[in-house]
């Protein structure tokens, strides 16, 4: 059988990689004033490490050496939390000095935008390709 749609199986692990990352990002920005969580410190930012998998390696043989994104892991990024003053926040230490999570929203929120545009980017790679496909199953109908 010829596959119409070489290249598919990259694109699709790179989007439900970076849906993965937008999601973390998202859940990021979500926590980014939680003073204590299940475990009673400061939420932890997280971050998705990638990594790429050849095809052939794991002996699938898809013709020319296809690679696949997928997350290798989410982890927490060491950063230290913020102090700030607040000495009514129920959190306070004895001195007023509440831990808040170290995220920064503008950072957050670029990592966002670069995670969308390259979701963005491979969607049109499978308009793309799909079109392709279509036009080549044409040219037997001719």
């Amino acid at each position: 059988m010829i596959q119409t749609l070489t290249g598919i199986d990259s694109t699709a692990s790179a989007l439900a990689a970076e849906r993965i990352r937008m999601d973390v990002i998202s859940q990021n920005i979500a926590n980014a004033n939680l003073t204590h969580g299940i475990d009673g410190k400061p939420y932890q930012r997280q971050q998705v490490i990638f990594e790429k998998v050849l095809q052939q390696a794991q002996g699938l043989d898809g013709g020319a050496a296809a690679q696949q994104v997928q997350v290798a892991r989410i982890e927490q990024d060491h950063r230290p939390a913020r102090l700030i003053y607040n000495p009514g926040h129920p959190d306070a230490d004895a001195d007023g000095m509440v831990a808040v999570p170290n995220i920064n929203i503008h950072e957050e929120m670029a990592d966002l935008i670069v995670a969308s545009r390259a979701y963005e980017a491979n969607l049109a790679v499978v308009k793309n390709a799909r079109t392709m496909a279509l036009q080549t199953l044409s040219i037997g109908k001719r």
